[in-house]
C-alpha cells in the first residue's frame, strides 16, 4: 500500500517535471512540394536546412516515375528536409546554371550550398542514402 504523503509527493514531483519541460515540440507537418521557378530559386535554397531540388519536365516519364518516391523520401524526412520541384521548360536559367542536361536530376542543397546530387529515376534507398548523409 501506497502512502497518501508519499503519492501526494509523486503527483506534485510530476506535476513541476511536466510543467518544467513545456510544451512538446509538433513534428512538422510535410504540406508538398515547393513550386520552384527562375525567381523563387534563391530564396528557397537560401533557408536553413536541407532542400532536394527535382529538375524535371511534363514529357519526362522517368521524372513523372521517381516523383512520388521522392515524395514518400521527403514524408518521411520532413522535419529536416524540403522538396522543391523545377520544370525546367518553364525554368531554363536555374537549369543552365547548374548544368542540367539529362532529367530527372535531383540536387540536394544544405544552408544554400550544393552538397550532392542523383541522375535518373533511381530506387528509393538511394536518395534515402543521399538525405541521410547530410542530414
Amino acid at each position: 500500500m501506497d502512502d497518501p504523503e508519499l503519492a501526494a509527493i509523486r503527483a506534485r514531483k510530476l506535476r513541476e517535471l511536466m510543467a518544467a519541460a513545456g510544451p512538446r515540440p509538433v513534428a512538422a507537418a510535410w504540406l508538398g512540394p515547393l513550386q520552384l521557378t527562375d525567381a523563387t530559386f534563391d530564396g528557397e535554397v537560401g533557408r536553413a536546412g536541407l532542400l532536394l531540388v527535382d529538375f524535371w519536365a511534363e514529357w519526362c516519364g522517368p521524372c513523372h516515375r521517381v516523383a512520388p518516391i521522392l515524395e514518400e523520401v521527403a514524408r518521411a524526412h520532413s522535419a529536416a528536409l524540403r522538396l522543391g520541384k523545377l520544370n525546367v521548360d518553364e525554368n531554363p536559367r536555374t537549369a543552365e546554371r547548374f548544368q542540367v542536361t539529362s532529367i530527372p536530376t535531383m540536387l540536394l542543397f544544405k544552408g544554400g550550398k550544393l552538397v550532392d546530387g542523383i541522375i535518373g529515376a533511381v530506387p528509393r534507398p538511394q536518395i534515402e542514402a543521399i538525405v541521410k548523409r547530410w542530414s
